[in-house]
């Protein structure tokens, strides 16, 4: 999630980087349990079903304590339901990808969504970009080849090609709020991405949905409140500090994905996953900082 956001109070960047850290703690905590979750039998239907349904309240409580419910009002329901067809399909993706790898291989191939940001904003925006940014990109699918460990045999599994499209959406999803949040309200936004997913995804869940034990109805809460927290938490950050500011703070995910993988019995990730992560992590905030310096919001979700 991302929009710029004009707000009378001065900047307060540690308070801004303080909360973008936090939403990325409970993102980290919403895909664990997101796999934990399968690993129970959840269908992934149920997954995202709970993960927005669940987030409702804490949305709506956040949106009532800040610009105040009447600010839901919709201008442009037609780009909501568009960014909710290409937010909850690049959801599902992100889960699938924690499902099919493991989580910090997941993860560090996530970190190229600024990567394909680049590439959309180019082809699809006209905007300019030199050299510079291009071999950050370049850089940047370095990276995900050395996660991959060229010569342990396939080159890209299903998992990873998920991964790829996981990150290929959430970029588009970027662009989408770019351009909605010219009129609309951050909280209007997040409000109708979860209200307008409800019902497809409750058929979904209604169709392949099972009972559970208590410690999988827990998961699902943990999903569904974790999500919606992370949610106000990354979009709050931006009334504090620019995105150039608190985006460094996203590249963190990876130790919290690898702690809590190790909670779960995942393991301490492989070498070539770090390295591919520092060689991603420094392409995407390359491109940061190269979108400050000409005064363009890097994409952020």
């Amino acid at each position: 999630m991302s929009a710029d956001l004009t707000d009378p109070r001065p900047h307060r960047p540690l308070l801004g980087m303080s909360l973008r850290l936090l939403g990325v703690v409970c993102v980290s905590i919403m895909f664990i349990a997101g796999r934990t979750a399968d690993a129970r039998g959840v269908h992934i239907f149920e997954t995202l079903f709970y993960r927005q349904a669940l987030a409702v309240p804490v949305v709506l409580g956040w949106i009532a304590m800040t610009t105040g419910l009447g600010s839901i009002r919709v201008r442009r329901i037609g780009a909501h339901a568009t960014r909710m067809v290409v937010g909850v399909t690049g959801m599902a993706l992100n889960f699938l990808s924690y499902i099919l790898l493991p989580p910090a291989e997941a993860v560090t191939i996530g970190f190229t969504m600024p990567i394909f940001g680049t590439i959309l904003s180019a082809t699809i925006l006209k905007e300019k970009t030199g050299i510079h940014r291009w071999g950050a990109v370049l850089v940047g699918f370095l990276g995900v080849l050395v996660t991959q460990r060229p010569g342990a045999g396939a080159l890209f599994s299903l998992g990873v090609v998920v991964a790829i499209a996981a990150a290929f959406m959430t970029a588009c999803v970027s662009l989408i709020l770019r351009r909605l949040s010219r009129t609309e309200d951050p909280g209007t936004i997040v409000f109708w991405f979860t209200f307008l997913s409800l019902p497809p995804l409750g058929l979904g869940a209604l169709l392949y949905g099972g009972a559970h034990d208590p410690v999988t109805w827990g998961l699902l809460a943990l999903i569904g409140i974790s999500g919606g927290v992370a949610q106000i938490c990354l979009t709050g950050a931006l009334r504090w500090a620019p995105v150039s500011v608190v985006l460094p703070m996203d590249y963190s995910s990876i130790l919290w994905i690898a702690l809590f993988g190790l909670l779960i019995g995942q393991g301490w990730p492989q070498a070539a996953t770090w390295i591919g992560a520092a060689l991603i992590t420094a392409s995407g905030l390359y491109i940061a900082w190269r979108e400050h310096l000409h005064g363009r919001q890097p994409p952020s979700a």
